[in-house]
């Protein structure tokens, strides 16, 4: 019989949680190490504490959100993750993630192999460039699209770095990384029905979320 009291729990959690950070919280094992960089207002690392009992740590670029998420109750750091990744350990948390941060950065490649060098996994979570409302308003209007995903002008935007699935699946390769699970998205949460095509995936996803790790541990 059908357990309506957990059917509406699950229905609250997923309308007050963003769809890439419960894709996220699914690919992380409970008990769990983590550190989430670039946490922002620490909603990941509440999930994940709520959801999965881990133990989390973050890092966050914005002294107030730092603030606030100490306020709740939640272990964070202000830090930049180009500069300061580097003062963790190998392998000092099961998973290093990054969520809808990757492309802000300035050298994504190095933040990918920190991440991948801190966590024994890494999970990314980041926007489509590669969708194909955005390819089309290339096309017929010759401008940088604003989406929803994408909301401000490019001379506003904090992203540096905008990449496609197909992109980041060849920044994996060159790593030499093992990709473990990879979701493509749309705007509705939607988890998109096709399998194992980076094309249809990179023409149709909106967002991505990617569990990694090393092909070889140290």
């Amino acid at each position: 019989m059908l357990d309506k009291s957990k059917t509406a729990a699950d229905a609250g959690l997923h309308q007050s949680h963003r769809v890439d950070h419960l894709l996220i919280a699914e690919m992380v094992a409970p008990g769990s190490r983590v550190l989430d960089v670039g946490c922002g207002d620490g909603a990941l690392l509440q999930l994940l504490a709520d959801t999965k009992a881990v133990d989390g740590r973050g890092m966050e670029l914005s002294r107030e959100r730092v603030n606030a998420c100490v306020a709740r109750g939640l272990s964070v750091i202000q830090g930049n993750a180009d500069n300061d990744l580097d003062d963790y350990p190998d392998q000092a948390f099961d998973y290093a993630v990054l969520s809808l941060t990757i492309q802000a950065t300035l050298k994504p490649r190095d933040v990918l192999v920190n991440l991948l060098r801190i966590g024994r996994r890494a999970i990314v979570s980041f926007p489509n460039f590669g969708h194909w409302k955005i390819r089309t308003d290339l096309l017929f209007n010759g401008r940088m699209p604003r989406t929803p995903n994408l909301p401000e002008p490019w001379y506003a935007s904090p992203d540096s770095h905008l990449c496609t699935i197909r992109d980041f699946v060849e920044l994996c390769d060159v790593l030499d990384t093992v990709v473990e699970e990879a979701v493509a998205f749309n705007s509705a949460g939607r988890r998109l029905p096709i399998k194992k095509s980076v094309t249809l995936h990179n023409m149709f996803g909106e967002k991505a979320v990617f569990r990694l790790r090393r092909r070889h541990h140290i």
